[in-house]
């Protein structure tokens, strides 16, 4: 019987909440905008007083489409500021659940303050659980690419989802973002986002746009190694193996025409073994195509440290990459010779 009043009382809220939306929508058609936005604000600041945040994000959603759709960019990138301060207000812990991925009892709960069995309850929650990373995405979309309030909106939402699996902003979030800013033509700042989500297959497919559309024939084997050389091993070679697949300017292989990609291929190898000697001799026969970008170096140092046992760049007789690889590899073959390390066993990657 509890459980039943509760939905019919969710049932009330929502059918009351539908009228006001009426009104709101009505004033916005007639061009009261600035009286439209302070309701908005006014019903926002109500609803979370009273702990309602999921209808508070649900209004302040609604209604910054309402005024995007008619040009109102101010009034509807504050109310979605509003949706990301709702969630902050939340205290919802940021997990995988919130983000679109399968939600327990449990959290339904926490979310929504709904209870957590019931067919209603769950069908709202599992809407607006499926709808949200959407929705933030959808706002983003909507705002001018040239605003500042684009920049702050996105910073925001990227920190609040960062209390979830990925310290700079949920994986997720940002494949949304990465998906928006290449429909823009956006190419670069929409690998930035790709590189920091677990879609390479989306990646590497924005990387042969990018490449034909800006980039020179002789350069289609360097779009691919700055992105392959930043992202973690396994989308690493999801990206390798799509772009080399898909682009127009590429024979198919392994082998390849083009050095760098064979570096690549060899790379993606050798990480698999974890064998300093291998990474040591890749990087030294490569040189000639590991000149054409000097960030190539940079990001090879982290790679050696992370799945080599490189230790961190330092003053070197030698100097450079190359320097700082041969003295680890003369301590390593030491350490071979006292027979205290196993090079045969895979490196585990996170």
């Amino acid at each position: 019987m509890a459980e039943q009043e509760s939905a019919r009382n969710g049932a009330r809220n929502r059918g009351g909440v539908q009228r006001v939306e009426g009104k709101l929508r009505a004033s916005v058609e007639k061009g009261d905008y600035y009286e439209a936005h302070q309701m908005y604000r006014t019903l926002f600041f109500r609803h979370v007083s009273q702990g309602r945040h999921a209808e508070a994000r649900e209004l302040m959603v609604s209604g910054a489409l309402l005024f995007f759709s008619h040009g109102q960019q101010n009034s509807a990138a504050d109310l979605s500021m509003l949706v990301l301060e709702s969630l902050e207000k939340a205290e919802v812990e940021v997990a995988d659940e919130l983000l679109g991925l399968p939600m327990g009892a449990a959290m339904l709960a926490t979310v929504t303050g709904l209870p957590a069995s019931g067919e209603v309850g769950h069908r709202f929650v599992r809407d607006l659980a499926a709808g949200l990373p959407q929705n933030l995405a959808k706002l983003f979309s909507l705002m001018d690419p040239n605003s500042p309030e684009r920049v702050a909106f996105v910073s925001r939402a990227l920190k609040w989802s960062s209390g979830g699996s990925g310290k700079l902003g949920h994986p997720r979030l940002h494949q949304l973002l990465a998906l928006t800013l290449w429909k823009e033509q956006n190419y670069c700042e929409s690998r930035y986002h790709f590189l920091h989500s677990a879609d390479g297959e989306g990646c590497a497919h924005m990387l042969v746009e990018y490449s034909t559309a800006r980039g020179f024939r002789s350069e289609a084997d360097m779009f691919v190694a700055q992105a392959v050389l930043q992202y973690n091993k396994s989308s690493a070679s999801v990206v390798f193996a799509t772009y080399t697949q898909k682009h127009p300017c590429i024979e198919s292989g392994p082998p390849f025409m083009q050095p760098l990609l064979n570096f690549i291929w060899f790379l993606l190898l050798a990480v698999d073994g974890g064998k300093l000697t291998v990474f040591t001799v890749l990087c030294e026969q490569y040189q000639p195509s590991l000149r054409r970008d000097p960030m190539y170096n940079e990001y090879l140092d982290r790679i050696g440290q992370l799945f080599f046992g490189v230790p961190p760049k330092q003053t070197s007789s030698y100097g450079g990459l190359l320097g700082n690889l041969l003295s680890s590899l003369m301590g390593s073959s030491e350490q071979e010779g006292d027979g205290s390390q196993d090079d045969g066993s895979p490196i585990e990657l996170d």
